[in-house]
């Protein structure tokens, strides 16, 4: 009597069939890596919650594109560390603010770079938060000028990509807005579309020096527990200009990225996020797991997810891996 169930294992048999059969691939050219760019004179200096990431000084930042090119990264996203606050963030539009500066430096020295500019005010804002305060309130209209401001800075400083992130609402409309009329129209922006309030985010706020400095930011990130929110979010952005749409956090919001994937044509951007780092990172210095195949996998399951791209501070391991 023959056997009536399938044999799935006939696919699987040798790692020349399991590569054949493949249906997911990580790619260097899927990486954008983030880098965090502090003003004055004083030497790099690393994140303690982030092994491996370090905040650089200008003088210093041209090194380590030219070791980001070496790997065949082809982006990055720059996040500013300003030697000066205040209440509306003015350091963020400043034509010589830090992410200026260092989108100059890079587009000048390393034109075939892609530059992507983090678009927000909570690293510049003396509060913390990613918006212009009263009486202790996060005002949405009265922030979404300054965020235009911003990303209209940033793409006359050279940036090839305007990547919000403040979530306020109507700020893809504004800043496209802006962008046309300053005569950026091929500018695309890189939405922070579906950003939730997560615990996630702690090592990056040691690394930008953006924690707020009362209340959170629940008001304007979603809620971790809703999933029908994110695409209102989603479609909404993506009628007010959108180009891209980032998902943030990725692993534990995969669902949201294929749910996200399903109702767009636009590409979609995972953010692999500080926390996401710093567990394996921690994990792997204790010889808990092995470092690699965690990264690899964890990658590849946002790219299966739905992932165009993956913003990740892993960005130079992973390329270290794939390029063996």
């Amino acid at each position: 009597m023959k056997n009536q169930f399938d044999r799935h294992r006939r696919l699987r048999k040798t790692s020349a069939m399991r590569d054949l059969v493949r249906e997911t691939i990580l790619h260097t050219d899927d990486l954008i890596y983030p880098i965090f760019v502090k003003d004055g004179k004083e030497p790099k200096s690393e994140v303690v919650s982030m092994p491996g990431v370090f905040q650089f000084p200008l003088h210093e930042l041209a090194e380590e594109i030219v070791t980001i090119q070496k790997l065949g990264i082809k982006a990055v996203i720059l996040f500013g560390i300003p030697a000066e606050k205040d209440a509306v963030g003015t350091q963020a539009y400043h034509d010589h603010g830090i992410i200026q500066e260092a989108t100059r430096l890079i587009k000048t020295k390393f034109p075939e770079m892609i530059v992507v500019a983090d678009t927000c005010l909570c690293e510049f804002t003396d509060h913390g938060h990613c918006g212009v305060i009263q009486d202790g309130e996060i005002l949405n209209d009265e922030s979404l000028e300054l965020l235009q401001k911003t990303a209209i800075s940033q793409a006359a400083a050279g940036a090839d990509i305007i990547a919000p992130s403040n979530m306020m609402d109507g700020f893809v409309q504004i800043i496209r807005e802006g962008l046309d009329e300053a005569g950026f129209q091929d500018i695309p922006i890189m939405s922070y579309a579906v950003k939730y309030a997560s615990a996630f985010y702690g090592p990056f706020r040691d690394a930008a020096g953006s924690a707020p400095q009362f209340g959170d930011r629940k008001s304007y990130q979603m809620d971790p527990a809703n999933r029908e929110e994110a695409l209102r979010e989603a479609i909404s952005d993506e009628q007010e200009g959108a180009d891209f749409l980032i998902v943030k956090p990725s692993l534990s919001y995969l669902d949201i990225m294929r749910d996200v994937k399903n109702n767009t044509h636009l590409p979609v951007v995972a953010y692999n996020v500080s926390g996401e780092y710093a567990m394996v990172k921690a994990a792997a210095q204790n010889g808990w797991i092995d470092e690699e195949r965690i990264v690899l996998e964890m990658l590849t399951s946002m790219k299966r997810a739905g992932a165009s791209l993956i913003i990740t501070y892993f960005a130079k391991d992973v390329s270290k891996y794939l390029n063996k």
